[in-house]
């Protein structure tokens, strides 16, 4: 089975993914688009990352029988185009959540200790803590983390923010069976001294997190975003941000992938960035190949297909 890894794959993962057996697997990187629809022709597994695979690649992959997300979010894959092929679309459903968790985590702290400053001052000789970024530095236990949607990633996330001696509210499309309080969105914002978003980009969720949700959350609360860019407002959060009414941002997602140099929020000292590397682990990678791989092998012999989305 000819399978196309669309990634920017390091050597060692390289290395492990040429020991599956029964695959025929070439590489192509993100952004080299001749490579790209030079390998479409005979593709039948399209291993997709994030760069979108739009309705003219599948068109331009005759032989196509499965496009597998690598990952959980599929807003990057055009669906219409894939069911008017009758090629089925798979996702990785919780094969990357212990990863993007540790890396909310990892954001909220940041954003609180102000760590990027200290890294930036330190290595430019400015030994301690200016007087003025003293009064900004905050610590997560104690706090209100409000989650916005209860996923695997939220399920592996509050359970740590508990034990950090946070108090966990959430919200999603509705209570769910868990020992923490359930809010609507409007009450999550006002409560939370942080929140963190979960929930897949869709027609119902882009742009949630605009100038009016900014405004309903507490003076000086943290924004996390690991989910998708398209969630929020980015005008609004870097008005947000200017102004004091929004405390700090980390985000690890952006509107626009790969994001411009330029990008206003590049300039804020209260923002905390990273270029959508949450879910990249050794361990994500273990557990996403070898279930996509379960899938080329289904595929091959008629089975069933794991976490089929179309």
């Amino acid at each position: 089975m000819n399978v196309l890894l669309h990634y920017d794959a390091g050597p060692a993962l390289k290395e492990r993914l040429g020991a599956l057996p029964g695959l025929s697997l070439r590489f192509v990187a993100e952004g080299d688009d001749a490579a790209l629809m030079a390998a479409l022709p005979e593709t039948e597994v399209l291993w997709h990352v994030l760069q979108p695979c739009t309705a003219a690649v599948i068109a331009a992959s005759p032989r196509l029988k499965l496009i597998q997300k690598i990952g959980v979010g599929v807003n990057t894959i055009d669906l219409e185009a894939a069911k008017g092929r009758g090629i089925p679309v798979c996702n990785l459903p919780g094969a990357n959540a212990r990863a993007v968790a540790e890396m909310a985590l990892l954001l909220m702290l940041a954003c609180l200790r102000r760590l990027p400053q200290f890294d930036a001052g330190l290595r430019a000789g400015r030994w301690g803590a200016a007087p003025a970024v003293q009064d900004r530095l905050g610590e997560l236990g104690g706090k209100t983390v409000g989650l916005v949607g209860f996923g695997a990633v939220p399920a592996a996330l509050a359970p740590v923010l508990a034990a950090l001696g946070c108090r966990v509210i959430y919200t999603a499309t509705g209570p769910k069976d868990v020992p923490y309080e359930y809010r609507d969105l409007n009450g999550l914002l006002a409560e939370s001294d942080v929140i963190s978003l979960h929930v897949p980009q869709t027609a119902e969720t882009a742009g949630m997190i605009d100038a009016a949700a900014l405004g309903r959350m507490k003076p000086g609360a943290v924004l996390v975003n690991t989910a998708r860019g398209g969630l929020v407002d980015e005008a609004a959060l870097v008005a947000a941000l200017r102004s004091g009414q929004l405390g700090a941002a980390g985000l690890d997602v952006f509107a626009q992938e790969p994001t411009p140099a330029g990008n206003p929020l590049f300039s804020l000292e209260n923002v905390v960035v990273a270029p959508h590397v949450a879910w990249v682990t050794g361990g994500t990678f273990d557990r996403s190949f070898a279930t996509a791989a379960e899938n080329v092998r289904r595929l091959a012999a008629g089975e069933a297909l794991l976490n089929r989305v179309v």
